[in-house]
């Protein structure tokens, strides 16, 4: 599946955030911000814990049941960060979609890009993208940019612990 480069990426930075235990460290946070192309990923303590709470919300996104349910939940999101859509040509690139000021701090530029990146998988492709692990143990959430749409786990271990798990009890029951 092909994404549009900005709010594809966006998509994968919202799965990552959501998937960040609750106790990261501000290091772990800018490490990963870094890797999702987002300038400036400094934060301080009080942005930390802002990202923190918008990490909870994304994770609900890709948890919602329903797609009425997933598309209320990006509303809110997309009404809560304010995006405002313009186009930049910062430092010689061509025109791209922004959804923040590219001088605002992280914490806004990261709810606008990853609600906007949200918000353009639910439209441009189909909300089934937005996943949640379907191991019983696992909350681990992923955007599926498989061809054909219909991966249920997030990893490879949780499919084959599921599987064998399966397995065992049929063995059992004969």
């Amino acid at each position: 599946m092909h994404f549009n480069a900005y709010g594809g990426n966006a998509a994968l930075l919202a799965a990552a955030l959501a998937n960040l235990d609750d106790q990261c460290d501000a290091r772990t946070v800018e490490t990963l911000l870094a890797e999702h192309r987002v300038a400036r990923p400094w934060l301080t303590d009080e942005q930390l814990q802002q990202l923190r709470a918008w990490c909870l919300r994304l994770w609900k996104a890709f948890a919602a049941t329903t797609a009425l349910e997933q598309v209320a939940v990006v509303n809110r999101l997309l009404a809560d960060a304010a995006a405002r859509p313009y186009v930049s040509t910062h430092d010689g690139q061509p025109p791209h979609l922004h959804y923040a000021d590219e001088n605002a701090d992280v914490v806004t530029r990261v709810r606008a890009a990853t609600a906007a990146g949200l918000a353009l998988v639910l439209t441009e492709t189909d909300p089934c993208r937005l996943g949640r692990c379907s191991a019983p143990d696992c909350r681990t959430v992923f955007v599926d940019v498989s061809r054909n749409g219909r991966r249920a786990y997030c990893s490879r271990l949780c499919a084959t612990r599921v599987h064998v798990s399966a397995h065992r009890d049929r063995k059992q029951r004969r």
